[in-house]
């Protein structure tokens, strides 16, 4: 036997359409997650707790400036701290991707709060003459500053957990330059043996790289609590009481504790999407650092025995089901990857930026798919590369000094004392004949042994100071 569902009979502008009975969404919801089958994903959870802190704040600010009644307020009030506290997210059923500029995730946050406050008020579900959807829930709002604002909302608690991940890398990228700081090993430059370096000075410029990724992350937090709220539809706040325009940005930043602001200028702040061009920019910079000091890792800690071999990594995983006792780099891997896939939604919020016309940008929706993806991959790449890589490295102290002085590039050295064309001589017959560049200089009588262990001293190539000859002048 078959059974029937139960529905419910509601209409919009379309028409009528049967809607299932128990459900909080109402025809509009469910007209649009018939259209926008694009991704088969759910909104992002903080994007719904967001939306529903500004209904929230609507709601408050409707209140106090006389044009929504207590009974309703407080019931309007008390669905949207359910929303906030996590619950009726599966009745967010609109796909993340949808045509409209968020006017589908708009309306499904207001019937679904509109709904919950009819049951709380005693009503049946439908029944908008108790709470309505848009003259209630919606008041003094459109989907053109609400949709907007939850966005940027919740890019910035993203942001905000992102930041905590780049302070634990950079702590820990901080105090493996201190405990490498005696290791001296080959500086490369275009894979070439270079001149000798410290791996603590390695890991410590790593650190002032993440630093900076730091300090960008502060100025997109800030560029992303800048809300149009209040702005209605195109940012000229028509249907929004003055007093209401005055006060929900800061309602509404009480109510999530994040550092909101209105725009300098609604209209602006409404169809200009420049600040998520940025942000978008600040991650993908931040992406491209992680990935080439991930490409350092995988490179230094090549082999073990046929390649660098400077360093050690920690043994995650099996790195083969046929090569028995293979280990590959799998977490600096993942970061890679992470990072290509960031630097690709780059791409997409650009072209999305530049996409809308007039007083509207119609691309929202793709925008903060693909920013909310690229900031907390983010985090989560940091945060495995923090725990299962970096925190467990350790250094081969005794290859990296073997590999130093058994270098060619320690001719550099020797430059102010013999001449460019002659190192360059003795640099070539080194790498032909494998000979030390210490024996081919004694062999040729150019310096002294006792010379030699002052110039070719590998600490002192790794820093400014008092060069070589100075110091002979000074013995």
């Amino acid at each position: 036997m078959v059974r029937e569902e139960k529905v419910r009979m509601e209409h919009d502008s379309i028409g009528s359409k049967e809607v299932p009975v128990d459900v909080y969404y109402g025809v509009q919801t469910l007209r649009a997650a018939e259209n926008f089958y694009i991704t088969g994903m759910s909104m992002h959870p903080e994007l719904i707790k967001s939306v529903a802190q500004i209904k929230k704040g609507a709601a408050i600010t409707n209140y106090e400036v006389g044009h929504l009644d207590k009974r309703r307020t407080d019931a309007i009030v008390k669905a949207c701290d359910e929303i906030i506290s996590g619950k009726m997210h599966d009745q967010f059923i609109v796909d993340p991707i949808q045509g409209g500029a968020g006017t589908s995730l708009n309306m499904n946050a207001n019937e679904v709060i509109a709904n919950r406050a009819i049951e709380i008020l005693g009503g049946e579900k439908g029944n908008y003459s108790i709470v309505n959807p848009n003259d209630h829930v919606n008041y003094g709002q459109s989907t053109n500053d609400v949709f907007p604002s939850c966005g940027r909302m919740t890019a910035l608690k993203l942001l905000n957990r992102a930041g905590r991940q780049l302070e634990r890398l950079y702590d820990a990228l901080v105090r493996k330059a201190e405990e490498f700081d005696g290791v001296i090993k080959m500086g490369r430059t275009q894979l070439q043996d270079a001149v000798p370096i410290r791996l603590g000075q390695e890991f410590k410029a790593y650190s002032a790289a993440i630093r900076r990724d730091m300090s960008r992350f502060e100025n997109a937090k800030q560029e992303m609590g800048h809300l149009n709220l209040g702005g209605t539809a195109i940012g000229t706040g028509l249907n929004a009481d003055v007093q209401y325009l005055q006060k929900v940005v800061k309602n509404t930043a009480l109510i999530s504790g994040l550092p909101l602001v209105q725009a300098y200028d609604l209209i602006d702040a409404t169809q200009n999407l420049d600040g998520y061009s940025f942000v978008s920019g600040v991650v993908k910079a931040c992406a491209v650092n992680l990935s080439k000091m991930s490409n350092d890792l995988r490179l230094m800690s090549s082999g073990p025995r046929t390649g660098f071999g400077e360093i050690n990594l920690p043994e995650k995983q099996n790195g083969s089901s046929i090569m028995p006792g293979k280990i590959n780099p799998v977490i600096p891997e993942v970061v890679n990857q992470v990072a290509f896939n960031i630097i690709g939604n780059d791409m997409t919020i650009t072209m999305a930026t530049e996409a809308g016309q007039l007083e509207l940008n119609a691309f929202e929706p793709i925008i903060f798919y693909n920013l909310f993806q690229s900031i907390e991959t983010l985090a989560y790449a940091v945060s495995t590369l923090v725990d299962n890589c970096v925190t467990g490295i350790t250094a081969n102290e005794e290859r990296c000094r073997t590999m130093v002085e058994n270098s060619v590039g320690i001719i550099t050295a020797i430059c102010p004392h013999v001449g460019y064309e002659k190192a360059a001589v003795l640099a070539k017959e080194a790498i032909k004949t494998g000979a030390s560049v210490r024996e081919l200089i004694l062999r040729e009588d150019l310096l002294k042994a006792d010379e030699l262990e002052v110039i070719l001293n590998p600490y002192s190539m790794t820093e400014p100071g008092i060069s070589g000859r100075e110091l002979l002048g000074i013995l």
